[in-house]
């Protein structure tokens, strides 16, 4: 079984500066792998040099579905250069994506293809979830669902943000091992107990929460994720979530 991989999302660190001061950070804070996003990717030379001067490693990234529309091959571009072998989709804005079960189809449907095309540019291709798709059921059935359905038998992968499942259902650990087949990576994020740190949008250094991460971990590692990849939408102190949350996820790694 290939050993999990602690990533740290650089969306965490944009409080510290530019790229090359969240990259030095990252790994001051001990991550060996971090995960950017679709503006780093635009630059993928400065992105490639930030990485080799800090010796980390970028095994996915963040594109938004436009993007993927109108210059795929950019990006794919990017990926090779910087060694990304996973590209993450996050749900689409609402705007672009309507509760109905035809709008649920229909991008299934089209992250599908979109997959099989990465995939023969050497890409795996992935859906990146918030709360939408597991809030509310459409005709008795989760979006979510509706989603992966549509895409059946097509290469497309899940990258579950557990703490945003988590404020939709309660039942987490249910969704991880249902959905086992497609998840390759998590995001690994806490939520803060009612009331506290409203500041940081109800989030909290990863082991600080109320989340049960030691089990969660679990689930997902024997569901198949390899690659987790720690955030905090909006950390009031970006290094010290960083190397507090990476002190105590290290634990799970050994």
């Amino acid at each position: 079984m290939t050993k999990p991989m602690l990533s740290l999302q650089l969306y965490s660190m944009r409080g510290l500066g530019d790229l090359g001061t969240q990259l030095d950070k990252a790994a001051g804070a001990g991550f060996g792998a971090v995960e950017p996003l679709e503006g780093h990717l635009r630059d993928a030379n400065i992105l490639q040099a930030g990485l080799v001067r800090n010796g980390l490693l970028a095994p996915s990234a963040h594109v938004g579905l436009e993007a993927l529309r109108s210059e795929r091959q950019r990006f794919v571009d990017a990926c090779r250069q910087c060694g990304i072998g996973q590209l993450f989709v996050p749900h689409p804005a609402p705007s672009a994506m309507k509760e109905t079960k035809a709008a649920w189809q229909r991008i299934g449907h089209e992250l599908g293809v979109l997959s099989e095309q990465m995939r023969a540019d050497g890409i795996m291709l992935g859906y990146h979830n918030k709360t939408a798709g597991f809030d509310r059921t459409i005709g008795g059935r989760y979006g979510f669902e509706l989603m992966f359905e549509a895409a059946r038998g097509s290469p497309l992968v899940w990258q579950a943000d557990i703490a945003w499942l988590a404020r939709a259902q309660p039942n987490a650990i249910e969704w991880i091992r249902r959905y086992a087949a497609v998840l390759t990576s998590v995001h690994v994020k806490d939520q803060a107990p009612d009331d506290m740190d409203p500041d940081e949008d109800g989030w909290a250094n990863v082991g600080s929460g109320v989340l049960l991460w030691p089990s969660l971990w679990r689930a997902a590692v024997v569901s198949g994720a390899r690659l987790f990849v720690v955030e905090h939408d909006n950390p009031r102190l970006p290094f010290e979530f960083a190397a507090r949350s990476y002190a105590y996820l290290s634990r799970f790694l050994t």
